[in-house]
């Protein structure tokens, strides 16, 4: 039997250990800025919610249960102004990264098909491509760079990981009209949506984007940062109903259900604002401090508008910055993690507390 994983590069993460050890031997210790992992506590009320929903015995829907729905379609409406949401426009997901590697599989992609995503990109949309025997293709802009005839899954991700990068309204207007001229699935991965710092993120399901149609689009969210749900598996995808539809008959098959008591803390999350502004303040000091610290210290910033990153270069291979800060106590992700064109920069998270970020910037001075 072939292995499957001969078909997916190699584990990226795996080749940042050395690097890992060196920073630990700090006398100071760690400062691990290299994973957008979330470490401040989960907001009480998500654990209350969670521990109501503890008692739960049987098993959950895939659809998840019409609270949930409610929750989900009222924030889409009231956060991303996609007003004509309803609930077949909604899908709770098993976290983000399991529909983004899984996606091309169950939407029945092979050899021949070809998955699009930017030319810096999470890792895990090439994963999905590969897993399913499909072609993973790049772009700089969609709309020129690729041959509309063999895409059939088209990726956009903004804000973006790794750069922080947002697309804006009127590039998403172009690019949904693009997709639907030429018959191609968009989904468009919003996980940062709610963590602009320097511009507003605009999601496809806006009603001035899409025209009030989800027509052969749809938006994947996460509560992973916004809401501190990274261990939780908490997201959804949200957009055109016969596309989430046929995803929910190939998922109930599968089994691929958010358990009850995540689904309990999910509405909570998505019905309270305070958290998600107490979340911002701390994230905002923190770039703020990270960023002063290593421009003072000769890097400079690209993009970086938006999400819990900063896109960062000295002008020189990636690897010799990881070395370098690893010198100094701190881990960081090379560029070429995300593509070759990140070869020269890394990505800086702003996702430790503030005693590990005070620490960065003391190292860095």
């Amino acid at each position: 039997m072939a292995a499957v994983s001969d078909r997916l590069p190699a584990f990226p993460w795996d080749k940042l250990e050395p690097y890992k050890k060196t920073a630990a031997a700090h006398p100071d210790g760690i400062v691990d800025l290299s994973v957008g992992t979330p470490v401040d506590p989960v907001p009480q009320l998500i654990r209350q919610a969670l521990i109501d929903a503890a008692d739960s015995p049987g098993y959950p829907t895939v659809w998840g249960t019409e609270a949930l729905r409610d929750a989900i379609t009222g924030w889409l409406r009231g956060r991303l102004g996609a007003s004509a949401a309803g609930h077949r426009n909604v899908l709770p997901v098993v976290g983000s990264k399991e529909l983004v590697a899984w996606l091309p599989t169950q939407l029945g992609l092979g050899a021949g098909d070809q998955v699009a995503y930017p030319r810096l990109a999470y890792p895990t949309y090439e994963v999905g491509a590969r897993l399913c025997g499909a072609e993973p293709v790049v772009y700089d802009d969609p709309t020129t760079d690729l041959d509309p005839a063999r895409v059939k899954l088209l990726w956009l991700n903004s804000p973006s990981n790794p750069t922080g990068k947002v697309i804006p309204k009127e590039d998403l207007v172009r690019i949904v009209a693009w997709a639907r001229e030429h018959g191609i699935l968009l989904f468009s991965d919003e996980c940062y949506l709610e963590l602009g710092w320097e511009a507003e993120p605009v999601s496809v399901l806006h009603d001035d984007v899409c025209g009030g149609s989800y027509e052969g689009i749809v938006a994947v969210h996460s509560l992973s940062k916004r809401s501190n749900l990274a261990g939780y598996r908490a997201a959804f995808v949200a957009g055109d109903a016969d596309v989430l539809g046929e995803l929910l008959e190939i998922r109930k098959h599968g089994g691929m259900m958010t358990p009850a008591p995540v689904q309990a803390a999910t509405v909570a999350a998505l019905g309270d604002d305070r958290h998600v502004a107490e979340q911002r303040e701390r994230y905002a000091a923190r770039r703020a401090a990270l960023r002063a610290a290593l421009e003072a210290h000769g890097f400079r910033v690209e993009h970086s508008e938006a999400s819990l990153y900063l896109w960062v270069t000295r002008d020189e291979p990636c690897w010799d910055t990881v070395a370098h800060l690893a010198d100094l106590g701190i881990l960081v992700a090379p560029g070429d993690f995300y593509g070759e064109a990140g070869a020269r920069f890394v990505r800086v998270a702003f996702t430790a507390t503030d005693e590990r970020v005070e620490a960065a910037v003391k190292r860095l001075g």
